[in-house]
Formats: structure tokens, sequence, C-alpha cells
């Protein structure tokens, strides 16, 4: 009998990981599904808040606050840019760039 261990010759699948795109989900494209997924749970957090302190009604009025909210700066965000950077307005004047 042969080792199972030492001679076994598992088969090679292809392994494609997108061309240097980034993770899409449903339109939202890398770290903006977390915020996304971040505003569904925080609008169900604070449903659960409101339902306990005012009802039914300010728990779905809160949920649907959060959603809409998340929703709109998720998509805000995403239409700058994923790498989107800090930009300077302004004018500015450096005296010297040597250090001592």
């Amino acid at each position: 009998m042969e080792s199972a261990g030492k001679d076994t010759r598992y088969p090679d699948y292809p392994l494609f990981r997108g061309l240097q795109r980034p993770l899409e989900f449903m339109g939202l494209q890398g770290r903006y599904i977390y915020w996304a997924a971040g505003a569904v749970g925080g609008a169900i957090i604070g449903f659960i808040i409101a339902y306990i302190i005012g009802g039914f009604v300010a728990g779905l009025v809160t949920l649907v606050a959060f959603v809409v909210a998340g929703a709109a700066l998720v998509m805000f965000k995403q239409r700058r840019g994923l790498h989107s950077k800090k930009v300077d307005r302004g004018v500015f004047v450096y005296a010297s760039s040597k250090r001592l």
C-alpha cells in the first residue's frame, strides 16, 4: 500500500482575482460595501431603541431615516471616487525646502 499523503496530486483550479478591480456587490464598490452594511446595522439598532422608547411608529420612522441617510451618504461618497483624496483649497507658499 502506498502512502496517500506524499504521492497524491490534487487537481489545480484557476483563480481569478478580478484583474486589479475593486470588490463589487450590487453596485457598491470596495469599502462602501462595509459602509452600507454599517448603515443597515445602525438602522436596525436605531429601530430597536426607538421601538423600546417610543413604540412601533417611532421605530419605523427611525429605521427609514437611518436607511435613507446611510444610502445617500454611501452614494454621495461613492460618486466622489473609491480612492478620494483630501483637496486643499487656497494658495500655499513654501519659504524654504531645506531642513536644518
